[in-house]
């Protein structure tokens, strides 16, 4: 943690998110993630559903093929899907997972 940072060293994440609330404010909503440890980036974390990830990642025109696939849990139960972009002076963090077992929408597939 960096204990010398202050709100305004979180600006660039804030900003973004603040940018996404205007502009994508009808998409689903995410679990929102900004922290110290890296105060440049911004999360948007999905569970459960693969769908509302491929949502956002139509919205902000992050291409199919830049989307990197990996499992996790147990056995590798635990699909997860990653993409990252510059958005607004921020690094925007797209991250889902979803059971292996649910369905992949169309350009997730991995």
């Amino acid at each position: 943690m960096n204990e010398s940072l202050t709100l305004d060293g979180l600006s660039a994440p804030l900003r973004a998110l603040r940018r996404l609330a205007v502009d994508f404010g009808h998409l689903p909503a995410p679990m929102v993630d900004v922290t110290t440890v890296y105060p440049d980036r911004l999360k948007l974390a999905f569970h459960y559903d693969l769908a509302d990830f491929e949502t956002w990642r139509e919205a902000l025109d992050i291409a199919p093929d830049a989307v990197a696939h990996a499992t996790q849990g147990p056995g590798g139960g635990t699909r997860v899907l990653s993409a990252s972009v510059e958005y607004a002076g921020a690094v925007l963090e797209l991250v889902a997972y979803a059971d292996i077992t649910d369905p992949a929408p169309s350009g997730a597939a991995g």
